[in-house]
């Protein structure tokens, strides 16, 4: 092929990418009544399956917070213990499909997204959630803090399990390097009027 016409074609196919929607894997069924706003905010990550772009990665969170009426800023933070620093990446999530069900599309590299299927969440208070992406080779566990009580994580395994992951090789994620604006936040005593 020639290779202004790769190059064409390779256009057309970036162009493409965000209009295709995302489905969760095959097991995964998305959680319903679904509130994005109460989602916001800061999430520790407890465990994940292990991908590339967080190896040697510890003491990750992720933080949400909107940009418009439309757009979820996705702020990621980790710390490297291979190169003994914090590591961090800002992108980008839109509400896909039914406003219902837990589902957005993430991009940190446009024009390429992915999948944030959300498959377990604490209702109630948004305490956990266990998300996925595309494939079963993304998948996470993430709670407002730094670690769950065992009945928690025993459910959110469970739950992860039926749906076709494999628990067993998941990442544990060590939350005892706080990065300085987690800190200060954490020892900030809330403000009433």
């Amino acid at each position: 092929m020639h290779p202004k016409t790769l190059l064409i074609a390779l256009f057309a196919l970036g162009s493409s990418l965000p209009l295709v929607a995302k489905t969760p894997p095959e097991g995964v069924e998305l959680v319903n009544k679904f509130n994005l706003e109460r989602y916001l905010g800061l999430w520790y990550e407890i465990a994940r399956t292990d991908n590339r772009f967080e190896r040697d990665l510890q003491s990750v969170t992720a933080e949400y917070s909107m940009l418009d009426d439309e757009t979820v800023r996705v702020f990621n933070r980790g710390y490297n213990t291979r190169k003994n620093k914090w590591s961090e990446v800002d992108g980008k999530g839109y509400k896909i499909g039914d406003p219902d069900e837990g589902q957005l599309k993430v991009t940190f590299f446009w024009p390429f997204y992915a999948g944030y299927n959300i498959f377990e969440l604490d209702h109630e208070g948004y305490q956990y959630a266990l998300v996925a992406g595309d494939h079963h080779g993304y998948m996470w566990i993430l709670a407002r803090t730094p670690t769950l009580p065992q009945p928690t994580l025993d459910k959110l395994l469970a739950k992860a399990e039926i749906a076709g992951f494999d628990t067993k090789e998941l990442i544990w994620v060590d939350h005892s390097t706080v990065h300085p604006s987690i800190a200060k936040q954490e020892s900030t005593p809330p403000s009433f009027p």
